[in-house]
């Protein structure tokens, strides 16, 4: 007969989410359902403003991603104007950028994901709490206690750093079309470099080891949740002389292939939408019809060329060949403590090349009507931003496709599932009552639903 496993809400993620899945007589996933559970409608609040505008609203749709949310907005206008920022503004957004994904990692790795794995402390919220399939030692777990403790602080440094740049965190000032508004003195990039042994240290010498440790003891988790093996990348982190961190690609059934942002198509079929189905962002459109049938969610289904692709930290690091591992729960824990070092390494790099006191602002004038993209990654991977403009400059289509949207995303309107959905399929729950199996799956995708219902 089997039986059906609902978790609601899922915790420790941002964002409402619930999971269905239906298990066969073997306990084995045979289909899974994940349910954004909000609607938000950024996108048609943000018809008849302004281009500048977005940059603000867009960042509301999350107080975990408002930097990727920033810099997308920032770029759709740029490009709408034909505008390319200074070598000294790009260095800013990188620094801004890298801090905000160091903190965002770490908060990840200790604060939402380690708590499927050890058995925390008994205080609030870390208790009640599943007990099965726990295999630290007492001292291993008491160290990556305290390095979950230890993480706090790190990542309170880390955005201090953001906010330097930034203005404040979360919700960033400085960063508009036509470059950025902070010009660092002299006093702000010593206080910038006084922030960076540590939280080199703390990624170098904490996170990265316990990473590590948990792939060695959990080392099954490279075989469990292994997705659609199809990968994702935006690009991100644009530095002077056209260089970048992370470049476009994609990877299909893990061989590489060309990226056509025009082969981007969003479905609607099983969500709660009636606007019309298979259409490209730039002529997207978002009517909500909740309980409209067959729908079970409010996100859509963003596809390439037909297919669902994954995206975030496995993806950028594999895409551009930074990680060389497989597609599992294991990888994307890995992928995302290499990407940290990685970030950890260059950040002094950027600092070092600020010129202090150096303006990297432009006051631009956007055309009356036209169009932009914006494309950058979150933490969580691939963000775009589609806007067109008319009548007098004012926004008249603006469409989103988050990250989590691609890994969240419900059934396209030929029933393939998302790749969490397709994650989940197959996976054996030994415990009915305390499924840490399916948990410790979604979680390695780090899922997004504030974002992803927009």
């Amino acid at each position: 007969m089997g039986s059906i496993i609902t978790i609601d809400p899922v915790t420790r993620i941002e964002g409402h989410l619930k999971l269905k899945v239906n298990l066969d007589d073997n306990r084995k996933v045979k289909k899974s359902y994940m349910t954004g559970n909000l609607y938000r409608d950024f996108e048609n609040i943000l018809k008849g403003r302004k281009p500048w505008d977005a940059v603000h609203i867009t960042q509301r749709i999350c107080g975990v991603c408002p930097i990727s949310h920033a810099i997308t907005a920032t770029k759709a206008a740029e490009q709408m104007a034909g505008f390319i920022p200074d070598d000294q503004a790009l260095l800013i957004r990188a620094i801004i950028q890298s801090a905000y994904f160091i903190s965002d990692h770490i908060l990840h790795f200790y604060h939402l994901n380690l708590p499927d794995y050890i058995y925390p402390p008994d205080v609030a919220p870390l208790r009640p709490a599943y007990n099965r399939d726990l295999r630290f030692s007492a001292g291993q777990t008491e160290k990556l206690v305290n390095n979950y403790v230890e993480a706090l602080k790190i990542r309170r440094q880390a955005q201090e750093v953001v906010a330097i740049l930034a203005g404040r965190m979360p919700h960033v000032m400085s960063i508009v079309p036509g470059g950025v508004t902070q010009a660092p003195s002299h006093e702000q990039i010593h206080t910038l470099k006084g922030y960076l042994p540590a939280i080199t240290d703390f990624v170098l010498n904490r996170y990265y080891p316990d990473a590590h440790l948990l792939s060695q003891v959990y080392a099954d988790y490279f075989k469990i949740g292994k997705g659609t093996g199809n990968l994702l990348c935006f690009s991100a982190f644009d530095l002077p002389r056209g260089e970048s961190v992370f470049r476009q690609g994609l990877l299909t059934d893990m061989e590489r292939e060309s990226l056509s942002l025009q082969d981007i198509r969003e479905f609607v079929r099983y969500a709660y939408y009636s606007s019309p189905s298979d259409l490209h962002p730039s002529h997207g459109e978002t009517t909500p019809s909740y309980g409209r049938s067959p729908g079970y969610t409010w996100l859509k289904a963003p596809r390439h060329r037909g297919r669902p692709y994954e995206t975030g930290p496995l993806a950028r690091m594999t895409v551009n060949g930074y990680f060389r591992g497989g597609c599992s729960t294991m990888d994307r824990i890995l992928a995302r403590a290499e990407e940290t070092k990685l970030l950890a390494e260059r950040l002094p790099q950027w600092v070092h090349a600020l010129v202090p006191d150096l303006t990297s602002y432009t006051d631009i004038a956007l055309p009356p009507s036209g169009t932009g993209v914006g494309l950058t990654e979150a933490p969580r991977g691939a963000l775009g931003h589609w806007m067109e403009c008319t009548s007098g400059g004012m926004i008249s289509r603006y469409q989103i496709i988050t990250p989590t949207c691609w890994n969240a995303s419900p059934r396209d309107d030929n029933g393939v599932p998302g790749p969490i959905e397709k994650a989940l399929e197959g996976t054996y729950v030994e415990d009915m009552n305390q499924p840490i199996e399916l948990l410790r799956i979604i979680h390695s995708f780090d899922p997004c639903t504030s974002c992803s219902v927009h």
